[in-house]
């Protein structure tokens, strides 16, 4: 197969089908219809490259009722991302006035309504209509939104992304409490929390220690229920002078420059740290065992923070506030496990009642959802859970067999845990433009992965898992029900190669003649 040219350097080892005989610069006919699935990041991208390649026939379904996704999701206190801000821009749409290194939640958001103004996205979104039935019938997607309202597509773009359906913990009681209890994506901000606030916390990931610092510097009594500790990056959040953001405002090339150096950092020292290369790796588990050593004074609070598995396993914490804010008098770490939820707040197996106000659950998101719930329907009536009842496999992290025409972002094996998400989108972006030419040159009709390019797809990225940060013995969200990491095992420079052109000798594809369907041989 083509991944052996690719391991060599040679890229054109698998040729196009014959089929394949017009040249890449003809002017094409046929006007595709696109079906948007979700209005975040990447819905909002996907609309602007297609107009951009000449294509108007777009509907988005957005399940809520406006842009954003993620950053309209999550609204706790402390939200940021945690990749460099000038990187987590799209290419094309710099922004030369990030208040902080790593931007807030709000500014983020603000963001994204800024650019689909900019490219009257909102005109082809249809807001608080979520997708319930989308079925392969006929050559056609038919889509059915909650709305009742039904649509048509020659292409399926679904990009709801990953992190999007909040996960509660499975603990025995949770309905009892009678304080307030809510999600960290479903903050309460009516709910007043101050000095007088008894406040727990269940979860110690990136998104809690975001929010921990927040709650405990608002003089609450902060109880942290942690079950497995992390590894904590000390990257400071710093914020950007003014006189920066009017150097960038007035030179762009200074913010091109700072994504420039942001993208070289992310790809040849972190992704490559956590992809098991010798200095990278080494390096990054010397700093993040050395921050716990210098920030955690009390050694037996050190110990209770320090993880058993290997640097990387589970997603890296960036952060610097929250070892601070849990040597704080009001913050109190608690490992016991928990046994129950009661009425007035947590016990824990040992016995101990500690009384709550307020209950947070930092508990994370079903990262193998995707598309779902909604009933997704291929060729031969193919249910997406009967199609990924033993293990969610996909070509290139975005096509399937028997689901011919439709492209999943985002999907297993994307570089999700060590890239920016918006770089992976545009890299998607133009490998879907591609395939869309191809069938506006009539050169297909239909198109889905073989399942032999599939098997072979998913034993390349296993081969190159092995050596990874991810198979460090913990337990993440990282990992399928099988227990193999749902990430990109390579470089960030291998996958955008890889990704550069469609390799459709990997693909069925189908034309249609007098009605009749033939495959292309």
């Amino acid at each position: 197969m083509h991944y052996i040219g690719h391991i060599l350097g040679i890229t054109d080892l698998a040729k196009p089908l014959g089929l394949y005989k017009a040249n890449i610069m003809d002017v094409t006919s046929r006007k595709p219809s696109v079906l948007i699935i979700g209005a975040g990041m990447t819905g909002i991208l996907m609309v602007i490259k297609l107009r951009k390649a000449g294509i108007e026939d777009i509907t988005v379904l957005e399940k809520k009722e406006r842009i954003g996704g993620t950053w309209r999701e999550n609204t706790y206190p402390g939200v940021a991302c945690d990749v460099p801000a000038h990187m987590y821009t799209y290419s094309f749409e710099l922004n030369p006035n990030w208040s902080h290194f790593f931007a807030h939640g709000d500014e983020i958001q603000g963001y994204f309504e800024g650019v689909a103004d900019k490219y009257d996205v909102n005109r082809c979104i249809r807001f608080n209509e979520a997708v319930t039935d989308a079925r392969y019938e006929n050559n056609k997607w038919q889509v059915t939104s909650s709305q009742n309202r039904h649509y048509e597509a020659d292409f399926v773009v679904c990009a709801t992304g990953i992190l999007h359906h909040p996960a509660f913990p499975n603990i025995k009681g949770l309905e009892n409490f009678k304080g307030e209890m809510f999600h960290t994506a479903q903050w309460n901000h009516d709910q007043e929390i101050g000095p007088s606030t008894k406040v727990g916390v269940i979860g110690t990931g990136s998104t809690a220690c975001q929010s921990i610092p927040e709650l405990v510097d608002s003089g609450a009594d902060v109880s942290v229920f942690q079950r497995t500790p992390q590894w904590v990056l000390p990257l400071k959040n710093f914020r950007n002078p003014d006189r920066l953001k009017k150097l960038m405002n007035r030179f762009p090339s200074l913010a091109r420059l700072s994504r420039n150096f942001s993208v070289f950092f992310m790809e040849h020292f972190f992704t490559k740290a956590v992809t098991g290369h010798f200095v990278q790796k080494h390096l990054i588990s010397w700093w993040c065992k050395l921050n716990l050593l210098l920030s955690i004074k009390d050694k037996a609070l050190r110990e209770k923070l320090r993880p058993n598995y290997q640097v990387g396993c589970k997603r890296i914490v960036v952060n610097t506030t929250y070892y601070k804010a849990i040597q704080k008098p009001n913050a109190h770490l608690i490992t016991e496990n928990i046994e129950c939820i009661t009425e007035d707040g947590v016990r824990t197996k040992d016995g101990v009642i500690h009384k709550l106000d307020v209950l947070v659950l930092s508990t994370g998101f079903h990262p193998m959802n995707y598309m779902r719930p909604m009933n997704l329907i291929g060729r031969a009536d193919l249910h997406i859970d009967d199609a990924w009842s033993d293990q969610i496999k996909t070509y290139r992290s975005m096509m399937m067999p028997n689901y011919p025409n439709f492209f999943l972002m985002h999907g297993p094996n994307t570089p999700i845990g060590n890239f920016s998400v918006i770089a992976m989108s545009e890299v998607q972006c133009g490998y879907i433009l591609k395939m869309i030419e191809a069938w506006q040159r009539s050169e297909y009709d239909e198109a889905e992965a073989t399942p032999e390019a599939v098997q072979t797809f998913n034993a390349y990225i296993k081969d190159g898992l092995k050596g990874t940060a991810w198979v460090g013995g913990c337990q993440s969200w990282y990992l399928d029900k099988k227990g193999d990491p749902i990430l990109w095992p390579y470089t960030w420079g291998q996958w955008v190669k890889e990704m550069r052109e469609p390799e459709f000798s990997d693909m069925r594809l189908t034309k249609y003649q007098n009605s009749q369907s033939k495959e292309a041989a």
